[in-house]
């Protein structure tokens, strides 16, 4: 019985695991729509100034996909605390992430990462240069 318990709560973690990724994801697709959309909509006003609106939901997406990785990561070091032995002596289905809030499962490290970094950098840097290059040849 206490095998399936455990096992029980590997799969409830992992479920967790998996619907933060999933998150992720979805605030990744949502940022690539919503600056499409505001490309789209200069292009149809030929006014600049909606390309540079784009920059405002990048960064929130940002802030919110930072977050949902810190969750991520924090979900994932209490399934590996749980793979070894369980060290924080969780009762049975017991899921709390207090053990994990400094070094790479702080809000900054999840900001910054390689991934997210990378994503949003390269987005915040194509609508800077797309409004710039719109705005020279629309004159608007």
């Amino acid at each position: 019985m206490e095998e399936i318990n455990r096992v029980k709560h590997f799969e409830i973690v992992q479920n967790i695991i998996t619907r933060m990724n999933t998150n992720s994801f979805q605030i990744k697709r949502m940022t690539v729509i919503l600056v499409s959309a505001f490309f789209a909509l200069a292009a149809t006003d030929k006014n600049s100034i909606f390309i540079f609106l784009a920059i405002f939901p990048v960064i929130v997406f940002w802030f919110l996909d930072s977050f949902y990785l810190r969750q991520e990561r924090k979900f994932r070091g209490l399934y590996g605390d749980l793979v070894e032995g369980n060290p924080h002596n969780l009762k049975a289905f017991e899921i709390t992430t207090e053990p994990y809030k400094n070094g790479k499962y702080s809000f900054c490290s999840a900001f910054l990462s390689r991934t997210i970094l990378l994503f949003y950098s390269c987005i915040f840097v194509s609508i800077i240069i797309g409004g710039c290059i719109f705005k020279v040849y629309t004159n608007g």
